[in-house]
Protein backbone atom coordinates (compact mmCIF):
# COMPACT_ATOMS: atom_id res chain seq x y z
CA UNK A 1 0.00 0.00 0.00
CA UNK A 2 2.91 2.54 1.09
CA UNK A 3 4.73 2.09 -2.29
CA UNK A 4 1.48 2.52 -4.58
CA UNK A 5 0.78 5.67 -2.50
CA UNK A 6 4.75 7.22 -3.19
CA UNK A 7 3.81 9.63 -5.93
CA UNK A 8 1.40 11.27 -3.18
CA UNK A 9 4.91 12.68 -1.84
CA UNK A 10 5.02 15.10 -4.09
CA UNK A 11 2.35 16.63 -2.97
CA UNK A 12 3.87 18.07 0.08
CA UNK A 13 3.84 21.66 0.54
CA UNK A 14 1.59 22.20 -2.24
CA UNK A 15 -2.05 24.18 -2.41
CA UNK A 16 -4.64 22.40 -4.38
CA UNK A 17 -7.98 23.44 -4.85
CA UNK A 18 -11.01 21.46 -5.49
CA UNK A 19 -14.10 23.56 -7.08
CA UNK A 20 -16.94 23.32 -9.07
CA UNK A 21 -20.86 24.33 -8.90
CA UNK A 22 -23.11 23.32 -6.43
CA UNK A 23 -24.25 19.88 -6.85
CA UNK A 24 -21.04 18.53 -8.38
CA UNK A 25 -20.58 16.18 -5.59
CA UNK A 26 -16.79 17.75 -5.11
CA UNK A 27 -16.92 17.62 -0.97
CA UNK A 28 -17.39 13.91 -1.06
CA UNK A 29 -14.35 14.01 -3.38
CA UNK A 30 -12.75 16.32 -0.84
CA UNK A 31 -13.08 14.07 1.91
CA UNK A 32 -11.66 11.02 -0.11
CA UNK A 33 -8.86 12.57 -1.35
CA UNK A 34 -7.78 14.12 2.24
CA UNK A 35 -7.99 10.41 3.66
CA UNK A 36 -5.95 9.19 1.11
CA UNK A 37 -3.49 11.61 1.32
CA UNK A 38 -2.84 11.04 4.73
CA UNK A 39 -2.69 7.29 4.54
CA UNK A 40 0.03 8.56 2.16
CA UNK A 41 2.31 10.13 5.16
CA UNK A 42 1.34 13.64 4.62
CA UNK A 43 0.20 16.04 6.71
CA UNK A 44 -2.83 17.97 5.38
CA UNK A 45 -4.72 21.16 5.93
CA UNK A 46 -8.23 21.16 5.06
CA UNK A 47 -10.26 24.71 4.21
CA UNK A 48 -13.31 25.66 2.97
CA UNK A 49 -14.75 28.48 1.40
CA UNK A 50 -16.58 30.54 2.44
CA UNK A 51 -15.77 30.18 6.00
CA UNK A 52 -12.38 28.11 7.45
CA UNK A 53 -11.96 30.50 10.13
CA UNK A 54 -13.95 32.12 13.09
CA UNK A 55 -14.39 35.73 11.17
CA UNK A 56 -14.93 33.45 7.84
CA UNK A 57 -17.85 31.29 9.32
CA UNK A 58 -19.41 34.76 10.42
CA UNK A 59 -19.01 35.77 6.96
CA UNK A 60 -20.35 32.49 5.90
CA UNK A 61 -23.43 32.64 7.71
CA UNK A 62 -24.49 36.47 5.81
CA UNK A 63 -23.35 35.32 2.54
CA UNK A 64 -25.71 31.39 2.26
CA UNK A 65 -28.40 33.12 4.62
CA UNK A 66 -31.62 33.30 1.89
CA UNK A 67 -33.00 36.35 4.16
CA UNK A 68 -30.29 38.42 2.63
CA UNK A 69 -32.21 38.61 -1.02
CA UNK A 70 -30.99 42.54 -1.47
CA UNK A 71 -27.17 41.78 -1.51
CA UNK A 72 -25.67 42.87 -4.44
CA UNK A 73 -23.32 41.10 -6.61
CA UNK A 74 -20.73 43.52 -5.77
CA UNK A 75 -20.98 43.46 -2.00
CA UNK A 76 -21.12 39.73 -2.07
CA UNK A 77 -17.60 39.48 -4.36
CA UNK A 78 -15.95 41.86 -1.49
CA UNK A 79 -17.47 39.48 1.15
CA UNK A 80 -16.03 36.50 -0.06
CA UNK A 81 -12.61 37.76 -0.73
CA UNK A 82 -12.67 39.18 2.87
CA UNK A 83 -13.47 35.79 4.24
CA UNK A 84 -10.82 34.48 1.96
CA UNK A 85 -8.10 37.11 2.94
CA UNK A 86 -8.55 35.72 6.43
CA UNK A 87 -8.38 32.01 5.48
CA UNK A 88 -4.94 32.71 3.69
CA UNK A 89 -3.23 34.89 6.35
CA UNK A 90 -4.62 32.36 9.27
CA UNK A 91 -4.16 29.37 7.64
CA UNK A 92 -3.12 28.62 4.23
CA UNK A 93 -0.20 30.51 4.30
CA UNK A 94 1.32 28.69 7.60
CA UNK A 95 0.46 25.53 6.52
CA UNK A 96 2.53 25.57 3.13
CA UNK A 97 5.17 27.66 5.31
CA UNK A 98 5.25 23.95 7.24
CA UNK A 99 5.28 22.02 3.94
CA UNK A 100 1.32 20.62 4.63
CA UNK A 101 -0.32 19.92 1.69
CA UNK A 102 -3.55 22.31 1.52
CA UNK A 103 -6.63 21.04 0.07
CA UNK A 104 -9.36 24.23 -0.26
CA UNK A 105 -12.74 23.62 -0.88
CA UNK A 106 -13.64 26.79 -3.21
CA UNK A 107 -10.97 29.69 -3.69
CA UNK A 108 -10.68 32.61 -6.33
CA UNK A 109 -11.61 30.17 -8.53
CA UNK A 110 -15.31 30.67 -7.29
CA UNK A 111 -15.72 33.88 -7.34
CA UNK A 112 -14.64 34.39 -10.93
CA UNK A 113 -17.60 31.62 -12.21
CA UNK A 114 -20.19 32.61 -9.51
CA UNK A 115 -19.69 36.60 -9.26
CA UNK A 116 -17.87 37.16 -12.67
CA UNK A 117 -19.46 34.71 -15.31
CA UNK A 118 -22.83 34.33 -13.77
CA UNK A 119 -23.15 37.38 -11.40
CA UNK A 120 -21.72 39.97 -14.46
CA UNK A 121 -18.42 40.90 -12.73
CA UNK A 122 -15.38 41.79 -14.49
CA UNK A 123 -12.46 39.35 -13.98
CA UNK A 124 -10.22 42.12 -14.34
CA UNK A 125 -11.79 43.89 -10.95
CA UNK A 126 -12.19 40.30 -9.52
CA UNK A 127 -8.49 39.73 -9.75
CA UNK A 128 -7.30 43.04 -8.82
CA UNK A 129 -9.47 42.77 -5.38
CA UNK A 130 -8.05 39.15 -5.35
CA UNK A 131 -4.89 40.38 -5.48
CA UNK A 132 -5.32 42.19 -2.35
CA UNK A 133 -7.14 39.55 -0.87
CA UNK A 134 -4.56 36.51 -1.21
CA UNK A 135 -1.15 38.11 -1.77
CA UNK A 136 1.52 36.25 -3.77
CA UNK A 137 -0.53 32.64 -2.50
CA UNK A 138 -1.84 30.70 -5.02
CA UNK A 139 -2.87 27.25 -5.81
CA UNK A 140 -0.75 24.58 -7.40
CA UNK A 141 -3.41 23.35 -9.10
CA UNK A 142 -7.50 23.83 -9.32
CA UNK A 143 -9.60 20.53 -9.76
CA UNK A 144 -12.96 21.36 -11.28
CA UNK A 145 -15.71 19.05 -11.38
CA UNK A 146 -18.00 19.51 -14.20
CA UNK A 147 -21.17 18.74 -13.72
CA UNK A 148 -24.55 19.82 -15.91
CA UNK A 149 -26.63 21.58 -14.00
CA UNK A 150 -30.08 19.17 -14.27
CA UNK A 151 -27.77 16.65 -12.84
CA UNK A 152 -26.49 19.17 -10.03
CA UNK A 153 -30.13 20.12 -9.71
CA UNK A 154 -31.28 16.66 -8.38
CA UNK A 155 -28.40 16.15 -6.43
CA UNK A 156 -28.85 19.52 -4.20
CA UNK A 157 -30.80 19.64 -0.85
CA UNK A 158 -34.07 20.76 -0.98
CA UNK A 159 -33.31 23.02 1.45
CA UNK A 160 -31.25 25.54 -0.96
CA UNK A 161 -28.89 28.37 0.48
CA UNK A 162 -29.08 31.99 -1.38
CA UNK A 163 -26.31 30.92 -3.69
CA UNK A 164 -28.29 27.44 -4.83
CA UNK A 165 -31.18 29.41 -5.40
CA UNK A 166 -30.35 30.97 -8.03
CA UNK A 167 -31.77 29.06 -10.84
CA UNK A 168 -30.61 27.16 -13.63
CA UNK A 169 -29.87 29.13 -16.00
CA UNK A 170 -27.55 31.66 -13.42
CA UNK A 171 -25.89 27.49 -12.51
CA UNK A 172 -25.44 26.89 -16.37
CA UNK A 173 -23.12 30.29 -16.35
CA UNK A 174 -21.52 29.06 -13.66
CA UNK A 175 -20.71 25.45 -15.35
CA UNK A 176 -19.11 27.76 -18.46
CA UNK A 177 -17.07 30.30 -16.17
CA UNK A 178 -15.51 27.14 -14.64
CA UNK A 179 -14.73 25.69 -17.99
CA UNK A 180 -13.74 28.71 -19.48
CA UNK A 181 -11.23 28.89 -16.81
CA UNK A 182 -9.80 25.79 -17.52
CA UNK A 183 -9.29 26.24 -21.51
CA UNK A 184 -7.22 29.42 -20.62
CA UNK A 185 -4.71 28.03 -18.36
CA UNK A 186 -4.99 24.29 -18.84
CA UNK A 187 -1.57 23.53 -17.17
CA UNK A 188 -3.50 24.90 -13.74
CA UNK A 189 -6.23 23.08 -14.10
CA UNK A 190 -8.03 19.45 -14.15
CA UNK A 191 -11.45 18.92 -15.43
CA UNK A 192 -13.14 15.92 -13.88
CA UNK A 193 -16.32 14.71 -15.24
CA UNK A 194 -18.48 14.03 -12.03
CA UNK A 195 -22.10 13.38 -13.53
CA UNK A 196 -20.95 9.50 -13.11
CA UNK A 197 -21.14 8.08 -9.37
CA UNK A 198 -19.07 8.40 -7.17
CA UNK A 199 -16.74 5.98 -7.29
CA UNK A 200 -16.44 6.29 -10.96
CA UNK A 201 -15.61 10.14 -10.24
CA UNK A 202 -13.35 8.69 -7.60
CA UNK A 203 -11.12 6.69 -10.15
CA UNK A 204 -10.90 9.68 -11.96
CA UNK A 205 -9.80 12.27 -10.02
CA UNK A 206 -6.85 9.70 -8.65
CA UNK A 207 -5.96 8.71 -11.90
CA UNK A 208 -5.56 12.36 -13.57
CA UNK A 209 -4.13 13.83 -10.13
CA UNK A 210 -1.43 10.73 -10.01
CA UNK A 211 -0.65 11.59 -13.66
CA UNK A 212 -0.33 15.49 -12.41
CA UNK A 213 1.71 14.71 -9.94
CA UNK A 214 4.26 11.88 -11.42
CA UNK A 215 4.72 14.02 -14.43
CA UNK A 216 6.23 16.73 -12.16
CA UNK A 217 8.63 14.15 -10.51
CA UNK A 218 9.52 12.09 -13.02
CA UNK A 219 8.48 9.18 -10.52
Amino acid sequence: MAHELHWLRSLRGRFLVLDGPDGSGKSTQFRRLAELCRAGGLQVTETREPGGTEIGEQIRRILLDPANVEMHVRCEMLLYMASRAQLVHQRIAPALAEGHLVLADRFISSTLAYQGTAGGLSPIEILAVGAVAIGSVRPDLTILFDVDEATAGRRLNPILDRMEQKGQEFHRRVREGYLGQARRDPDGHLVVDARAEADAVWESLERSLREWAVARTGE
